[in-house]
C-alpha cells in the first residue's frame, strides 16, 4: 500500500478553527519476485555494501527516529550527498512541508505497510513502516534500517511500530529503481513476521545482514513455486510460466487430430462470428463498418499491384482481373469457413517470384505456362494438405516470440526500403538522372525483382518494376523523344508519398487528441488509410492534372475462368512441378502459420481460439481452385493481418510509474469484416481501368510508409533498440527490464539485429534463386534460438525476454 498526503490551498481556504484539506490516495503494490526480478537482488546488495543499520533506537517520536536516520546517513564516511539538507529532507517527509498549517496536519507523505485481507476488512502489520521519499537535492539511492528498542504507537495503523525502513531517491530514476521500487524490495522481506522475529535476536549489524541474506535466499527459493508464508498477504505475486513439452513423434498422430480439436474448438461459436457486435447491448456496427474500409483499401492496392506484375511476367496469362478475382473469391472462403476470420489473405513478394520462375521454365522447355503453374500449385495445396493431416503446425510453437518479431521487423522493413527505391526510381526518371541511358528503362523482370525484397512484402516490389518496365500508358505513342526529363513530376511524387504518410499516421494518431466527441476521433483513426488514400489521389488527379504521374499497367482478361489442361504435360514436368511445389509449400506452411500466431498473440486476448490445423487445410483448398483456374496464389499477409485485429479492438491507455502505454481490453471476432471487404473487391473489377487508375504510385508507396509504421508499435525488437537511444530514467517498466540486466537485454538485441541482417542477406538478395530457399533460412533460426544464443546469453533470460508479460 502506497499512500500520499498533502493539504491543497490551504493558504486560502484557511478557516478560524484551522481546518483544510487532505488529499490520500493508495495503491496495492505486488510484491518483489525475488527469483525473476534482478532489481531485488540488486537493491539488498547494494544496502550490504553500505549498510546503514540501527540496531537499537531509543527515542520514541517518529521525528526524532527519522532524523537519527538521516543523520547516519549525512555523517557516514562514505557520503555522496554534498547537499543533503537534514532539515529538507525532514520537510519532505511529511504533508506539512511549507504550508501555513505547520504543526497541525503532520503526516507522513509516502509509505508502504503490509496488509492481511479478512472477512471483516483489511488488517495492517503494524510492526514495521517503510518509508519512502524522493528529493531533487539527492544525487543516490539510500535504505537506512532502524531498530527501536521498545514499540512505538504513532498513531492508526502504526500502533507497535519496532522497524523503520526509510528509502530514499533521487526524482528521475530508470523505473526499475524508484524509491518505491526499492521499498517494494524490503518490504516483500518485511512482510514475514518469522523474518521480524529473527531480525529482532540479532545482536550486531553482522548478524543483521545474515538474516538479511537468509531471507533474500528462502524467497528466491519460495517464487520458485507456492509460498505458503506469504499466501495470506498477496493474491497473485507471483508469475508462474507455463511449460512446454518438447514436441515428440506421438503428438503427429492421430492423423487429423489437429484438424479434428480445431473444428471443436471453432465450430459452436462459429454463429457468434456473425453476431457478435450486431445483436445484443454492445454493438459496433460502426467499428465493422470502418474496418472493412480499412481492410478493403489494405487489400485491393497489393491486388491491383500485383496484377500488374504478373500481367506483365506472365505475358497476360494473369492479369489485374483474374488478380483481383481470386483475391475476392479466396478471400470470401476464408472468411467464411476459415477457424480464426481475422487472418487476412493476399498475393504477396515471394509468391510473384515463384509465377516468374514457372514462366521462365516454361519458356525454356516449351511448357503450357497455365498447366505447369496450376501442377505446381496443386502439389503445394497437396503438401500442404498433408501437414495439415499429421498436425504439423505444431512445430510452430518452436518459434519463440524473438524469432517472430525478427521476421515481422524484417518485413517492416522492406515496406521502408521499397518506398524509398520506388521514389528514387521516380527521380531517376524525371529528374533528368540518368536519363541518357535509354537501356535502363528496360532492365529485365528477373533483375527487377531482385531489387525488390521477399517474404510478405505485399505489393510494393510490383509498384518498382511497372514504374521501371516503363509501361505503354507512360509513353508517347508517337515517339519517344517527346518524354523528357520533369522534375514537376519527381518532386510532386515525393509531396504526394509524405503527403499520405502524414495524414494517414496523424489520422490514426488522432484518438489521442483532445479534439471533437472520442466516438468521432475513434471513426477519423479507424478510417485513415482509406481518407489519405482518396484525398491524395485526388489532389494529384485534379489538383495537378496538367503533371503526368505514372500509372498501373492494365489489359482486360478474355476469359476468366478457364481450367488448364492438367493432361498435355509430361510425367517429368510434372515431377519437376512438384519440387517446386514442396519449396512453395514451406513458404506457405511457415508464412500461414506465423502470421496466424503474430495475430493470436497473447496481448491481443482472443478469446474463441485458434485452428492453425483447419486453416492450413483450408488454404490448400482455395489454392488448389485458384491454380486450376489460373489466378494468383494467396496466404496469410503481415502486417495486414495484425493490424486488422488491431483495428477491431477496444483499447485502453493506461499509466505504470509515470508511463504511458496502451492495452486491449477485448477484439470483436467477427468475420463480417473480411466477408465485407471482399465483396467490395469483387465489385471493384466494375472500376477498371478508371477510376482504379487514377490512384498514383506515390500515394502507394505513402501506403508503404504508413503501414510499415504502424506495425511496428507493438514490436518488442523494436522497443529493445530505441532503448539505446533513451536515457534510462525513460525506461518504461516492461516485464523484460525488471528481469533481465540492462547489458544482457543489449546483449539479446544485438544477436537479434545480426538474425535480421542473415534475413536481409537472403530475403533481398539479387539472385532469385537464394529467396526461392528463403523458407530454408527461417527455420534456421529454430536450432539458433535453442542451440547458439543460450550459450551467449543464459536460458532464464532469454526466456524472459520471450515471455509475454
Amino acid at each position: 500500500m502506497s499512500q500520499c498526503a498533502y493539504p491543497e490551498d490551504a493558504a486560502e481556504s484557511e478557516l478560524p478553527d484551522g481546518c483544510g484539506l487532505l488529499h490520500t490516495s493508495r495503491k496495492y503494490l505486488k510484491l518483489k519476485n525475488f527469483e525473476e526480478e534482478i532489481r531485488a537482488h540488486r537493491d539488498l546488495d547494494g544496502f550490504l555494501d553500505r549498510a546503514s543499520i540501527i540496531l537499537n533506537e531509543t527515542a520514541t517520536s517518529l521525528d526524532d527516529v527519522l532524523r537519527a536516520m538521516l543523520l547516519r546517513l549525512v555523517h557516514k564516511p562514505d557520503n555522496t550527498e554534498p547537499d543533503c539538507n537534514v532539515d529538507l529532507l525532514m520537510a519532505v517527509l511529511f504533508t506539512d512541508a511549507g504550508t501555513p498549517m505547520e504543526g497541525k496536519v503532520h503526516l507522513l507523505s509516502d509509505t508502504i505497510q503490509g496488509v492481511t485481507a479478512t472477512v471483516t476488512g483489511v488488517q495492517y502489520q503494524q510492526s514495521w513502516l517503510c518509508i519512502i521519499c524522493t528529493s531533487k537535492s539527492l544525487l543516490k539511492r539510500h535504505v537506512c534500517i532502524s531498530r527501536l528498542v521498545r514499540p512505538q504507537n504513532w498513531g492508526e495503523n502504526c500502533c507497535e511500530v519496532r522497524f523503520v525502513i526509510l528509502v530514499l531517491a533521487p526524482p528521475k530514476m530508470k523505473s526499475t529503481k524508484t524509491a518505491t521500487e526499492v521499498g517494494r524490495t524490503f518490504a516483500t522481506m518485511f512482510l514475514d513476521i518469522t523474518f521480524r522475529q529473527k531480525l529482532l535476536k540479532t545482536r550486531t549489524e553482522e548478524e543483521f545482514k545474515e538474516a538479511l541474506v537468509h531471507q533474500r535466499q528462502l524467497l528466491t527459493v519460495m517464487d520458485q513455486g507456492p509460498n505458503p508464508s506469504l499466501k495470506n498477504y498477496s493474491i497473485s505475486s507471483i508469475c508462474v510460466q507455463k511449460s512446454h513439452q518438447p514436441l515428440q513423434h506421438k503428438d503427429f498422430f492421430p492423423v487429423g487430430k489437429g484438424i479434428r480439436e480445431d473444428f471443436a474448438r471453432r465450430f459452436p461459436v462459429y454463429s457468434l462470428d456473425f453476431t457478435d457486435g450486431i445483436i445484443g447491448k454492445n454493438k459496433a456496427v460502426g467499428k465493422f463498418i470502418t474496418t472493412t474500409l480499412f481492410l478493403y483499401f489494405a487489400c485491393l492496392l497489393p491486388t491491383i499491384a500485383f496484377g500488374s506484375l504478373n500481367d506483365e511476367i506472365t505475358y497476360g496469362a494473369i492479369d489485374v482481373q483474374k488478380t483481383i478475382a481470386g483475391q475476392s473469391i479466396g478471400g470470401l472462403l476464408y472468411a467464411l469457413f476459415s477457424g480464426q476470420p481475422l487472418v487476412v489473405l493476399l498475393t504477396t513478394a515471394p509468391l510473384a517470384l515463384y509465377t516468374h520462375v514457372i514462366r521462365g521454365i516454361c519458356d525454356d522447355y516449351e511448357l503450357d505456362f497455365n498447366t505447369f503453374y496450376a501442377w505446381t500449385g496443386l502439389w503445394n495445396s497437396f503438401f500442404l494438405a498433408l501437414y495439415a493431416l499429421f498436425n504439423f503446425s505444431l512445430i510452430m510453437s518452436l518459434f519463440k516470440r524473438s524469432t517472430e518479431e525478427i521476421i515481422a521487423l524484417f518485413i517492416s522493413m522492406t515496406f521502408v526500403l521499397d518506398a524509398v527505391k520506388g521514389t528514387v526510381k521516380i527521380f531517376q526518371k524525371y529528374y533528368g538522372i540518368s536519363h541518357g541511358n535509354h537501356n535502363a528503362d528496360h532492365i529485365s523482370v528477373l533483375s527487377l525483382l531482385g531489387l525488390g525484397t521477399s517474404l510478405n512484402t505485399s505489393f510494393h516490389t510490383a509498384l518498382n518494376t511497372s514504374l521501371l518496365a516503363n509501361p505503354p500508358e507512360l509513353t508517347s505513342v508517337s515517339s519517344r523523344s517527346a518524354e523528357h526529363p520533369s522534375r514537376e513530376t519527381a518532386v510532386l511524387s515525393l509531396l504526394i508519398m509524405l503527403g499520405t504518410l502524414w495524414l494517414s499516421y496523424t489520422l490514426y494518431q488522432f484518438k489521442k487528441s483532445p479534439y471533437l466527441h472520442p466516438y468521432m476521433r475513434e471513426i477519423l483513426s479507424d478510417c485513415a488509410l482509406p481518407i489519405s488514400v482518396l484525398t491524395f489521389s485526388l489532389i494529384s488527379s485534379y489538383g495537378f492534372r496538367e503533371i503526368k504521374m505514372s500509372k498501373f499497367r492494365y489489359n482486360p482478361s478474355e476469359s476468366l475462368f478457364k481450367i488448364a489442361e492438367m493432361q498435355s504435360l509430361s510425367l517429368g514436368a510434372i515431377g519437376s512441378a512438384m519440387g517446386l511445389g514442396f519449396l512453395l509449400s514451406m513458404l506457405f506452411f511457415i508464412e500461414q502459420n506465423l502470421v496466424a500466431a503474430l495475430a493470436n498473440a497473447p496481448e491481443n486476448r482472443l478469446v474463441k481460439g485458434t485452428a492453425y490445423h483447419w486453416d492450413l487445410l483450408l488454404v490448400a483448398v482455395i489454392n488448389t481452385g485458384l491454380s486450376l483456374f489460373g489466378m494468383p496464389w494467396i496466404h496469410a499477409a503481415y502486417p495486414h493481418s495484425p493490424l486488422h485485429v488491431r483495428a477491431l479492438a477496444v483499447v485502453e491507455e493506461r499509466v505504470e510509474n509515470g508511463h504511458i502505454y496502451e492495452t486491449i481490453v477485448n477484439v470483436w471476432e467477427t468475420r463480417l469484416t473480411t466477408l465485407g471487404a471482399s465483396i467490395l473487391v469483387g465489385f471493384s473489377l466494375l472500376l477498371l481501368p478508371v477510376p482504379l487508375q487514377w490512384i498514383p504510385k506515390p500515394v502507394l508507396y505513402g501506403l508503404f510508409l504508413y503501414i510499415a509504421l504502424t506495425s511496428i508499435d507493438a514490436n518488442q525488437l523494436f522497443e529493445r533498440m530505441a532503448l539505446l537511444l533513451k536515457d534510462q530514467a525513460s525506461y518504461p517498466p516492461t516485464h523484460y527490464i525488471r528481469r533481465v540486466p540492462q547489458r544482457k537485454i543489449h546483449y539479446f538485441t544485438g544477436l537479434q539485429v545480426l538474425q535480421l541482417l542473415l534475413l536481409c542477406a537472403f530475403g533481398m538478395s539479387p539472385l532469385p534463386y537464394m529467396k526461392m530457399i528463403f523458407p530454408l533460412i527461417m527455420m534456421a533460426m529454430i536450432p539458433i534460438r535453442y542451440k547458439l544464443l543460450p550459450r551467449i546469453i543464459e536460458a532464464k533470460y532469454l526466456d524472459a525476454m520471450d515471455a509475454e508479460h
